[in-house]
């Protein structure tokens, strides 16, 4: 029975699992995941899961139960929808909300936008030994007593004694049938990631553009922290000048003044040297701006990627969000300088719509 039910909740896990994968685009573009993680889980609204119910067959086929209704009718509690005021009689929309970790999301992500394996480069690669309770012995503390194995035991030497009584099944162990948890020492190797988002916070980005940068974040996070034992993040923010914030500022400030993109690239590259050595981290930095910078402004931030950014990433991301208020010409200028250059990655994003396109031009390189 036990082995049924499992079987039967992996089957419906799988079903979900496909369901998501299947809605992915709406779900990413809605972000309602985002407001509903605890923890490691993330709750899921599942509205187009259908819920089994009776229905009339053809008339005239005997049985218990009949009464008005056409072929194909749902069967309710009796009187449902009949009195005023009370209950519809339309069938309502099934909403079922279902747990999901986040290392489940990541590979419904993986596998929904098709995201290669990212391969942590250089000496990124950290041996942490780790302790793993794999081996059994006879003596330890009772904290670690194995109670299933030790019963087993007692149980057997019971039987093999005639002291097993059916009627009064009562199993007492002894010293030795007393089995214990014991740890073997395991060699693991750690790769460490930091990932810094950078976002223009001048007056002409809105809350809805800060919404987008948000969904996006999230995602990308998701995805980075199930390639990674360790993902650092920080936060910068921007308008004519630059300062690290925490998450909750990073999303909820607004400035009225100018831009100024190279403030945050000359603040991200002195984080970095400062705290994220090449060698010691794989290392991620993602720009969100709606395009605007002051025009003398962008041959610096262009000199500033090729000279002290780029050469440190795994991946540069710039990811343009489409204001009301921007000129957009910032993609431009870097579309120009750079042709081809395997770690870094442009994005346009319109709209919500478009953050399912982004992720996997940012995410789909492997890097």
């Amino acid at each position: 029975m036990v082995r049924k039910i499992e079987r039967d909740q992996n089957r419906f896990r799988q079903i979900v699992r496909g369901k998501i994968k299947t809605d992915l685009r709406k779900y990413i573009a809605h972000g309602e995941m985002i407001g509903k993680t605890g923890g490691d889980l993330v709750s899921i609204p599942l509205p187009q899961i259908d819920l089994p119910e009776f229905r009339y067959g053809p008339k005239g086929s005997g049985g218990v139960g009949q009464g008005p209704g056409d072929v194909g009718t749902p069967i309710g509690r009796a009187g449902q929808g009949d009195q005023p005021g009370g209950a519809g009689d339309s069938p309502g929309q099934h909403i079922l909300e279902v747990e999901l970790s986040l290392e489940e999301l990541a590979q419904i992500l993986g596998e929904g936008l098709e995201l290669p394996r990212i391969e942590p480069k250089g000496k990124a690669n950290i041996v942490e030994e780790k302790d793993r309770y794999t081996g059994i012995r006879q003596a330890g503390p009772e904290s670690l007593r194995h109670f299933k194995r030790t019963y087993k035991k007692a149980l057997k030497r019971q039987i093999a004694s005639n002291q097993y009584n059916p009627d009064e099944p009562i199993v007492i162990p002894v010293r030795e049938d007393k089995l214990y948890r014991s740890w073997n020492p395991v060699y693991l190797p750690q790769a460490n990631a930091v990932v810094l988002y950078l976002m223009d916070v001048s007056g002409s980005m809105t809350d809805e553009q800060k919404e987008i940068v948000r969904i996006e974040a999230f995602w990308i996070d998701t995805w980075l922290k199930s390639q990674y034992d360790g993902v650092t993040t920080r936060y910068v923010i921007h308008d004519a000048v630059a300062k690290e914030v925490d998450q909750h500022t990073f999303y909820h400030t607004r400035e009225s003044g100018g831009t100024r993109i190279s403030s945050a690239y000359k603040l991200a590259h002195k984080i970095l040297e400062e705290d994220h050595p090449v060698s010691d981290w794989n290392i991620y930095v993602l720009h969100f701006s709606d395009g605007d910078n002051w025009g003398e402004d962008n041959r610096h931030c262009i000199n500033l990627l090729r000279d002290q950014l780029l050469p440190k990433c795994n991946l540069f991301g710039y990811g343009q969000v489409e204001s009301p208020y921007g000129s957009g010409e910032f993609y431009r200028e870097l579309e120009e300088a750079f042709e081809e250059e395997p770690n870094l990655a442009l994005s346009e994003i319109r709209n919500k719509e478009g953050i399912f396109d982004s992720i996997k031009e940012f995410l789909g390189r492997g890097r």
